[in-house]
């Protein structure tokens, strides 16, 4: 698999995008008015704790209050360390939040997930921060290793090399990232020195700052890409960057620490925006559409709601060459990919409903779900998949930590308020006769003057003008109408003459 990464940068925004073997799976948008706050350490303060939900918010210095949940928060067991916890989960407890936090007391906070659509940011306690091989963890007391280095010898090694190293420094705990596979012994100590030292420095800033300050901030988008995305390099064919600038940056922090990708970053001053290398912007635009079309003829339609979001599955304009069930199986396999896909490129979480076309076969069944399986082995954030439901539904969760593409884009519409759909002409013709009579039983007017869209005018002038000649005889005053240019097809007003 080949991979390239391009990067589009303007005074107001960044904007990154992955594209493996040619076709656009992933795009990080970071505007300069809407940063993100993940890995950013904040000194908060409590602003209301809530016994009855377990849970504080948590005042940050943001427009919102943030969330912090009692299961983030750190807590030393009987000996004083922190690498346990009543419930067995990185020094996370689930002790009565109560005993834990007081209104009005100060605490170090991380973001862990930006404010998504009317909720605050989401904090923990258990402070972290990474670095291009490590993930230093100064509060507990455990040294992990990424379950995607395979080699146990290569695991002892780190292990060893990691608790050896960390001798000089206060007890704390580290997560060995994937790309430390195979480095030199040199640079995981000075990844690790590194990190030691900046944790000092934060400390410092927690003792000295006042609430609400920002304490850490963790990287802007250029340089976290290198940092996160990228992995060993091997897979990576080009880096191509349109600003001077930040070419300079990441061709230095690729000679520093990814010595085989400096080669492959290029600067791109071309005429034609970089994007259009690839169609970027065409696939962005795509993405934001609720249905997405498959090859065969099938397509698929998405919903994205707060609490979930659905995607179902249609054979639409394909037929297929032997049978029914055939078809129906190759659309869901083939599905199985684009959906993938477009959990990526959209970056959809949380709760995710799939609605497969039903399949009577049940080899059919195991293999769309082992394709499923499959498919989100590329992808980078985690996800559960659970057993096909009942009702043929196939139940998935996906780790988000910032929004999707389409909240960083777009907002709801004004004229339907996000709904999705609006009144028909009408139905608030109807809602006009109503409003008429209710109005002519209350006052006294010598007539009535309606305002309202083209839409509904044409109508009730055409279609309704019967209707309307009715009414103005039952409550014996003349209506007259007048088209309101700016009016939405919802809106309308009657007034008394």
């Amino acid at each position: 698999m080949s991979e390239e990464i391009l990067i589009n940068v303007t005074p107001r925004d960044t904007r990154v995008a992955m594209v493996e073997n040619g076709v656009l799976t992933e795009v990080f948008i970071e505007r300069a008015s809407r940063l993100g706050l993940v890995g950013n350490i904040y000194k908060g303060k409590v602003s209301r704790v809530l016994p009855g939900m377990q849970a504080a918010f948590i005042d940050i210095g943001l427009e919102r209050t943030a969330f912090l949940h009692a299961s983030d928060i750190l807590q030393a067991d009987n000996d004083g360390s922190k690498n346990g916890s009543k419930n067995g989960s990185n020094g996370k407890t689930t002790e009565d939040i109560s005993k834990l936090l007081y209104q009005g007391q100060t605490v170090a906070v991380q973001v862990v997930k930006d404010p998504l659509g009317s909720k605050g940011a989401r904090l923990t306690t258990q402070l972290s921060i990474a670095a291009r091989y490590l993930v230093l963890m100064p509060e507990i007391e455990h040294i992990g290793i990424s379950q995607k280095i395979e080699s146990e010898e290569e695991r002892q090694r780190l292990k060893d090399l990691v608790s050896s190293v960390a001798e000089e420094f206060q007890p704390s705990g580290y997560i060995v990232r994937t790309v430390a596979e195979g480095v030199s012994d040199a640079e995981i100590a000075a990844d690790l020195r590194f990190l030691h030292t900046l944790w000092s420095e934060i400390q410092e800033r927690i003792k000295s700052e006042s609430s609400g300050a920002l304490i850490h901030e963790d990287l802007r988008l250029v340089m976290r890409t290198m940092r996160d995305q990228v992995g060993s390099g091997a897979d990576i064919e080009k880096i191509r960057i349109d600003s001077k600038t930040n070419f300079e940056k990441v061709v230095k922090f690729a000679g520093k620490f990814i010595p085989e990708l400096a080669q492959k970053v290029e600067y791109y001053p071309g005429e034609r925006p970089i994007f259009d290398l690839y169609n970027i912007d065409d696939e962005i635009q795509k993405a934001l559409n609720r249905k997405v079309e498959l090859k065969s003829g099938g397509y698929l339609i998405i919903d994205q709601t707060e609490a979930m979001t659905t995607i179902d599955v249609n054979t639409g304009g394909f037929v297929g060459h032997r049978n029914l069930e055939e078809t129906i199986f190759k659309t869901n396999l083939e599905a199985t990919q684009a959906i993938v896909r477009q959990l990526r490129l959209r970056n959809l979480g949380g709760i995710i409903i799939l609605d497969f076309i039903d399949m009577l076969d049940s080899e059919h069944r195991e293999q769309v779900m082992a394709a499923l399986e499959k498919n989100l082995e590329q992808d980078r954030s985690k996800s559960h998949i659970c057993d096909v439901s009942d009702l043929g539904l196939v139940e998935m969760t996906r780790k988000r930590t910032r929004e999707s593409l389409e909240h960083v884009m777009c907002e709801p519409c004004p004229t339907c308020d996000g709904r999705g759909s609006v009144k028909t002409a009408e139905t608030v013709c109807y809602e006009i006769f109503r409003d008429l009579i209710r109005e002519a039983r209350q006052f006294n007017a010598q007539k009535y003057l309606v305002l309202a869209s083209q839409e509904v005018v044409d109508l009730l002038l055409d279609e309704e003008s019967t209707s309307v000649a009715e009414l103005e005889e039952f409550i014996g005053k003349p209506i007259n109408f007048q088209v309101e240019t700016m009016y939405t097809q919802e809106q309308f007003d009657v007034v008394l003459m």
